[in-house]
């Protein structure tokens, strides 16, 4: 999401008048890669280019197929090739050992469904999950539709532009899927008189929410970390208590009475963390309440175990799938000392948490590091 928001404001600047832009978008990766489906550049034809398809080795050929797409006003599909021993091959020799697909989809201002239009509506929305089709390859007969259109799903319904009714019913099939699962992919289908259309079915989620509860020294670390990497942060705590350079940093602070209110999804974090006993004790029932995934209490075990021995005493039933939600102590083993080491600690747990992992050293991981489709 933090390339996207980049990407957005880099859009809302240009100059309409004089100058022309381009969307790179990654649609399909075979094998390794460093950048996964889904990422994104912008680039302008004056050669300044916002986020990346690549770690560095695509990108100058990219500008040179931007520019192309530009020019000719004409979606076009690359695909780079690093599998290959080839010389002339862009990006041979890194020891990526993938195929990646870019889409050059020129952008045309005046048209409000144009990508990165339709990418500022995703994001100004409400937090929900946007599915985004994007067209990558037309073969036959495809009325209404072409390369590079991008359609923001939004019921069955419109699925109609197709114009074929059993490959909107397969494509459909194909969206819940991807919406049970949470995964963005590469779609092929084919149409009742043979005709085939590729897409990219990207679930685009909201970002995630940090909501710390606590207004200690170790706020300010932890909340410039995640605002680095890109996730949204709230603050729970006493105004005046907070030193005012945290509304610098947070997206959001909210008073204590404030968090029932707090709107809580699958895609929001709770951390407590006020270094006050009571404090703790008194807001993980509430955190408990929600839907949050995970659940974060920093502080020694024997803290934490207190904490729920007497939630237990006092009454209030812990359930088994409510303990798998929380952390305590939070963060990984990586022998954090500092404010500084313990932040990346927490945040290196909470990634790994959402995204199904164990945290543990690349190194001894058997299968490949990112999921193969």
């Amino acid at each position: 999401m933090k390339e996207i928001k980049a990407i957005v404001k880099a859009y809302n600047s240009i100059d309409t008048v004089n100058t022309s832009a381009a969307l790179a978008t990654v649609v399909r990766v075979e094998g390794s890669s460093y950048r996964r489906t889904g990422a994104r550049m912008l680039v302008l034809d004056n050669g300044i280019w916002v986020g990346g398809i690549s770690g560095g080795c695509l990108e100058g050929d990219a500008l040179k197929r931007a520019r192309l797409a530009m020019a000719k006003s004409v979606s076009t599909l690359i695909t780079y090739d690093t599998t290959e021993e080839d010389a002339y091959q862009i990006g041979v020799g890194l020891g990526c050992n993938g195929i990646i697909d870019v889409l050059f989809t020129p952008l045309n201002f005046q048209d409000k469904n144009n990508p990165v239009e339709i990418l500022k509506a995703c994001i100004s929305a409400s937090r929900q999950t946007h599915v985004l089709i994007t067209v990558t390859r037309l073969e036959g007969n495809w009325e209404g539709i072409k390369t590079g259109d991008v359609i923001k799903f939004s019921g069955a319904e419109c699925l109609d532009i197709l114009y074929d009714e059993g490959a909107a019913k397969k494509m459909l099939n194909s969206i819940n899927d991807q919406l049970t699962e949470s995964k963005s992919m590469p779609r092929k289908f084919s149409s009742e008189d043979g005709s085939v259309i590729e897409a990219f079915i990207e679930i685009l989620p909201p970002e995630i929410n940090i909501v710390i509860i606590g207004y200690q020294y170790d706020v300010y670390p932890f909340s410039r970390l995640m605002k680095e990497i890109g996730w949204r942060v709230t603050i729970v705590a006493n105004p005046q208590k907070l030193n005012t350079k945290i509304t610098q940093i947070a997206d959001e602070v909210i008073s204590p009475e404030g968090l029932d209110l707090l709107t809580v999804d699958d895609h929001t974090v709770i951390v407590l963390m006020s270094h006050d006993y009571k404090t703790d004790k008194y807001n993980l029932p509430k955190a408990l309440a929600t839907k949050a995934p995970y659940i974060g209490i920093l502080g020694p075990r024997t803290r934490s175990e207190r904490i729920l021995r007497e939630l237990e005493e006092d009454g209030y039933s812990i359930l088994p799938k409510d303990l798998s939600r929380i952390y305590a102590p939070v963060g990984l083993d990586i022998g954090a000392v500092t404010p500084e080491e313990i932040a990346l600690s927490l945040a290196a747990e909470v990634k790994a948490s959402l995204s199904n992992r164990e945290g543990g050293f690349l190194r001894l991981r058997k299968s490949s590091i990112h999921e193969r489709g």
